[in-house]
């Protein structure tokens, strides 16, 4: 009974922790508007998605020296990274012309005056620090653990989708033939490697992919492939970034271990790719329920009618179509203009996090 009572009182805590934060959200907003005038929707929006993934917080003031010059602040640069995604910009320079043509997003982005917007090639460099560091992906984990603790997410819906890189992609040396691995990386991952192990075993070059699309038709682009665990409501929990021609079932143990770590889940709906009776005693021994869906390929009779039960709860990872649909035609996904697996990686975590904060913000209010 203290336990449940326990529980109970931390749920509360947790609600209104995230109360009083969309409330300092919308106070913020009222402030601003008296300040500086009417925000337009995307500025408010932009605002609201900074504020709520405490942006400033973890960047971090910044660094005091006693000689030279001092160092730059980080924070309105991350700001204005954040706000590219969330306006769908399509470069740097863009976001530099529309800062300098908007006073109010100047101002929500941290400058108050036009000549303190830094120069385009301030902003590479310094997001090639933000990639080096991983700051977009602790910034989402940060904002994800803190949205999701006490709370039981349903449904983890796990899926891939294609990223077009403008990079030459890497080839196999002329002659050389492909070896199939013994054991097979699903071995090797639960055969006691370490999460951090199992992310760097994976590839990560550019490269050439194939894959079937919703609509069954054979998809061929040359770039990355970004996979995605998704929460009910379009809430993207954990990502792996990872050459175009890794095959999804090889993604899916790190991303349930990454995904544990920051939220506590029940069921985890997969699709024919990930049909693998080693994902599924994996999901299991992680006290998840894995409902994946039947692969025609495998040496059975006929893929597995679900059961009612199994087959609603199945219907549930459209989730991550409509997640990934989103990220791509609203958060500039699917305009990737960086180059390398790293800074890859950091643009589409900037998209990531804009569209959790946009989705939570959602849900919550």
């Amino acid at each position: 009974m203290l336990s449940c009572f326990c529980q109970d009182m931390k749920e509360v805590d947790l609600v209104h922790s995230l109360s009083h934060t969309v409330g300092a959200i919308q106070k913020a907003l009222f402030k601003v508007e008296e300040e500086w005038g009417p925000l337009t929707p995307a500025e408010a929006r932009v605002l609201k998605v900074v504020e709520f993934a405490e942006v400033d917080r973890i960047v971090g003031p910044p660094r005091r020296g006693w000689r030279g010059r001092p160092e730059l602040d980080r924070r309105p640069l991350a700001r204005a990274l954040v706000a590219l995604k969330v306006l769908s910009l399509p470069t740097r320079r863009a976001l530099v012309d529309r800062l300098r043509s908007s006073p109010t997003l100047r101002r929500v982005c941290g400058w108050e005056r036009r000549g303190d917007i830094p120069a385009e090639a301030t902003f590479s460099r310094v997001f090639e620090e933000f990639a080096v560091s991983e700051l977009p992906s602790r910034i989402h984990e940060a904002m994800i653990e803190k949205a999701y603790a006490g709370r039981v997410v349903g449904h983890v819906s796990r899926d891939s989708t294609a990223i077009h890189a403008r990079e030459k992609a890497k080839r196999r040396p002329k002659g050389e033939k492909k070896v199939k691995e013994k054991p097979t990386r699903l071995e090797r991952q639960v055969g006691g490697m370490s999460l951090q192990e199992m992310v760097d075993d994976l590839p990560k070059a550019c490269d050439h992919g194939c894959k079937r699309n919703s609509r069954g038709k054979l998809e061929n682009w040359r770039g990355y492939k970004l996979h995605v665990d998704w929460a009910d409501g379009e809430v993207p929990l954990s990502c792996i970034l990872t050459s175009a021609s890794v095959h999804d079932s090889q993604v899916a143990i790190p991303l349930a271990e990454t995904t544990k770590k920051r939220v506590v889940s029940l069921y985890h709906l997969m699709d024919s790719a990930y049909d693998s009776d080693i994902i599924r005693q994996h999901c299991l021994a992680l006290s998840h329920q894995p409902i994946i869906d039947r692969n025609r390929r495998n040496k059975r009779e006929g893929p597995d009618p679900f059961d009612p039960a199994k087959a609603l709860r199945y219907n549930e990872r459209t989730t991550a179509e409509r997640g990934m649909g989103r990220l791509k035609d609203d958060f500039g996904a699917r305009m990737v203009r960086v180059r390398g697996a790293v800074k890859v990686m950091a643009d589409l975590m900037f998209a990531i996090l804009a569209l959790a904060a946009d989705r939570l913000l959602q849900l919550l209010c």
